[in-house]
């Protein structure tokens, strides 16, 4: 049985989202601000968050850095606002999705479950062998491990898939719409600041100067792509 966080100052949401996730077969675990959610997660397994961003004492955007120090746990926003920058600042925090207040359940559910297939996945039994490899980087498929030039690399399960589509296919062009598609398993509309943010961070964690990437290119107006003939 998977255990979710739900971390809201408004009980009412709380409430609502802690039946929604009890009818379908969810343990859930409830907090009211982020200290209550920092204290849940060192207390217990948890499984996902979901994490409102407005919170007295500590809110949600202090809370998930804080919990990604140590954790990579899937973090979902709940925001009441719309504009792309509270979006993309959530994601540069290390979220892995966001949804906007008011949001319908159904929606909700379907990212709960879409997130935690990713995260069990990362993080599940040893399927064999699978190394890819492409210049210095190497992914361990079955052990879920990343190194660059030796070193290992922690990564969030969004920025292990993202990297995984891209290590699968050397010096293939990917628009965003594509990796939104193949990694979020959702339709693209809207993807492209989400996409950006991620290969940011991934870029930030196996680039030695992130500003000039070696590796992970751009192919301005059509994608992103890891470079085929890299050189260490």
């Amino acid at each position: 049985m998977y255990t979710i966080l739900i971390c809201d100052d408004d009980k009412d949401i709380v409430s609502a989202l802690d039946i929604y996730l009890t009818s379908e077969g969810y343990r859930t675990l409830k907090a009211y601000n982020g200290r209550e959610a920092i204290q849940a997660v060192e207390q217990n397994e948890v499984h996902l968050i979901l994490m409102d961003v407005m919170m007295p004492e500590l809110d949600g955007i202090r809370a998930t850095a804080k919990l990604r120090e140590g954790s990579n746990v899937p973090i979902i926003l709940l925001t009441a606002k719309s504009e792309d920058a509270d979006k993309i600042l959530g994601l540069n925090i290390g979220a892995d999705d966001y949804i906007t207040k008011p949001f319908n359940p159904l929606e909700v559910m379907a990212r709960v479950k879409s997130q935690l297939r990713r995260y069990t996945s990362l993080g599940g039994a040893d399927k064999g062998p699978g190394l890819l490899t492409v210049g210095p980087i190497t992914m361990d498929d079955g052990a879920k491990r990343v190194t660059v030039d030796g070193e290992p690399v922690a990564l969030t399960p969004i920025e292990y898939n993202v990297l995984k589509l891209l290590l699968s296919h050397p010096g293939q062009v990917f628009s965003s719409a594509q990796i939104y598609e193949q990694v979020w398993n959702d339709p693209a509309y809207g993807s492209e600041n989400t996409v950006a943010v991620h290969i940011r961070h991934l870029r930030e964690k196996i680039e030695i100067d992130p500003a000039e990437p070696r590796y992970l290119k751009v192919v301005w107006g059509q994608g992103h792509k890891l470079e085929k003939g890299m050189r260490t």
